[in-house]
């Protein structure tokens, strides 16, 4: 039953990752990822420029950018990616930062500004294999979500097939305990 379990949620992993639901929201957000002094990471660079091109497309008026830094970083995730937008055509004021350590914590500050906006539709952006667990997590939110994942990501092959694996473990637990307890579980 386990098995059956684990295999259900790593199809839907994939399927999900496969997926492009772009449609009109309230705001697109990008999940984070590594960044080096304020330049975004291969991995974060694919992700931003496909939100360039949701925006340009006018599937939402306004962009959060998520994620933090690590110990001795001048820079967030956040703000990197922020500036990225900006560089690329995305007016500043159509972009908010929000701050967080995990996927779970950048959507819940994410979910709190834009509640506190008046908006719950989003449109959220990351890797494939990323995308179900992102979706599942904000809706446990209390946001209306939709996936669109970049197509231009470094990641391939072996590394993505693992983490593939890897988010359907997750998902497994945490559609049974909730994504908010799996977090204080494994931190």
């Amino acid at each position: 039953l386990a098995l059956g379990w684990y295999l259900f949620n790593l199809w839907q992993v994939w399927r999900v990752g496969e997926s492009d639901q772009a449609r009109p929201v309230d705001a697109i957000i990008v999940l984070g990822a590594a960044q080096y002094d304020g330049r975004p990471a291969p991995v974060l660079e694919a992700r931003l420029n496909h939100v360039v091109e949701l925006y340009q497309q006018g599937y939402a008026p306004l962009v959060v950018t998520t994620g933090g830094n690590q110990p001795g970083d001048r820079f967030t995730e956040a703000e990197a990616s922020a500036n990225y937008l900006i560089d690329h055509g995305v007016p500043k004021g159509a972009i908010v930062e929000v701050v967080g350590d995990t996927s779970y914590d950048e959507l819940r500050a994410a979910r709190d500004v834009l509640h506190g906006r008046g908006l719950d539709r989003v449109l959220l952006v990351s890797d494939p294999y990323h995308m179900l667990r992102v979706r599942l997590v904000a809706e446990e939110l209390g946001l209306t979500a939709y996936v669109s994942p970049t197509r231009t990501s470094p990641v391939g092959g072996w590394t993505a097939f693992e983490l593939h694996l890897k988010e359907a473990a997750g998902i497994s637990l945490g559609r049974l305990i909730g994504f908010d307890r799996l977090l204080s579980i494994t931190g």
